[in-house]
């Protein structure tokens, strides 16, 4: 597979670290925006170290960051600042830019901005402030596209739509960032033949880049007591590691694959345990690749409509969600300086 590692060192010529940072966003199903609760699958604190401790100013987080890995590695050349837990793009567009330059400027380290976010967060005016971004530094744009079935995401209370995503992309795509897809395998109510028809979405819409979770378990979420209760069941290992590779076989094979499976810190995680082998996880999917003799790709599927020749829709960003964006004045919770 076109692994991250690998593309990062060709990138930028040696060892690449992404540092996460928590500006302090929150997310419109969590604050009424379009719903609330959020994903019935997430607590920050599990999935981000940053929301495990009283948040400090980015430029402190970014600086800490970068002196940890540091540390632990011998090489390392470069840094991505990864705005990581929540919802990146939801806050004004002024202060946007100016947390997403604080981080760039803070180390001549610094190459690069990786932003999480949704698909129904993204205006023209925040992709436009990207795109003049990306044309100072490498910017990968990461969507929680999840699953394209709308059942799926319903279940999750994403409280958006596939439309979003397509929408989202269609008017992403040529601007000069990366697109990444985040996509979460073993959704309750998903077979197999839907999950690999998420596999063929990330070839026509166009997605530079993949990251492929497993569905997990953590404490004090939704999904959480439902898996303690019995009510729902995790993919098994072996489950998981052939979908892995079925799912990698259908996407194109340049797109550069930045994970193939999710964990939490053990004191967070209900289930599924094996999901924390990460390393053995990895050395089990190359071995099926092997097996079948096979690589990502063998089986791609060219769309009948390439996707640089997809039509550039009109912005449907939620109005709820643009007045948010667009019309607010300054959010006091950004860690920005203070």
């Amino acid at each position: 597979m076109n692994s991250f590692g690998a593309f990062l060192k060709r990138k930028f010529g040696g060892r690449t670290q992404r540092v996460s940072i928590d500006a302090g966003f929150t997310c419109p199903n969590v604050d009424g925006a379009v719903a609330r609760g959020g994903c019935n699958f997430c607590d920050n604190r599990s999935f981000s170290p940053s929301r495990r401790v009283r948040l400090r100013r980015v430029s402190e987080q970014l600086q800490s960051g970068m002196e940890t890995v540091r540390a632990r590695y011998d090489k390392v050349s470069s840094f991505i600042a990864y705005f990581q837990p929540a919802t990146n793009t939801y806050a004004p567009v002024e202060q946007l830019q100016e947390v997403y330059e604080l981080a760039m400027s803070l180390d001549e380290q610094v190459v690069g901005l990786a932003i999480g976010t949704r698909p129904d967060c993204v205006p023209e005016s925040v992709l436009s402030m990207i795109q003049r971004l990306a044309d100072q530094t490498y910017v990968s744009l990461e969507y929680g596209m999840q699953t394209m079935h709308d059942p799926g995401l319903v279940w999750m209370n994403r409280a958006h739509t596939h439309a979003d995503m397509v929408n989202a992309m269609d008017r992403s795509r040529g601007r000069g960032f990366e697109c990444c897809a985040h996509v979460i395998l073993g959704i309750p109510g998903e077979t197999h033949e839907m999950m690999m028809q998420t596999a063929n979405e990330i070839g026509v819409l166009g997605f530079d880049a993949v990251k492929i979770h497993n569905l997990y378990a953590v404490k004090g979420t939704p999904l959480g007591q439902q898996v303690l209760d019995g009510d729902i069941k995790m993919m098994e290992r072996d489950d998981y590691v052939a979908t892995v590779v079925d799912f990698l076989e259908r996407i194109p094979p340049e797109v550069v694959v930045e994970r193939i499976s999710g964990d939490a810190p053990k004191n967070f995680l209900i289930a599924p345990q094996w999901c924390r082998e990460k390393s053995k996880l990895r050395i089990d999917i190359e071995a099926e690749f092997r097996r079948r003799g096979t690589v990502q790709g063998s089986r791609f599927v060219k769309p009948q409509v390439e996707p640089a020749e997809r039509p550039v829709p009109v912005d449907l960003t939620p109005q709820s969600i643009r007045n948010q964006i667009e019309t607010r004045g300054r959010l006091p919770v950004l860690k920005i300086q203070q």
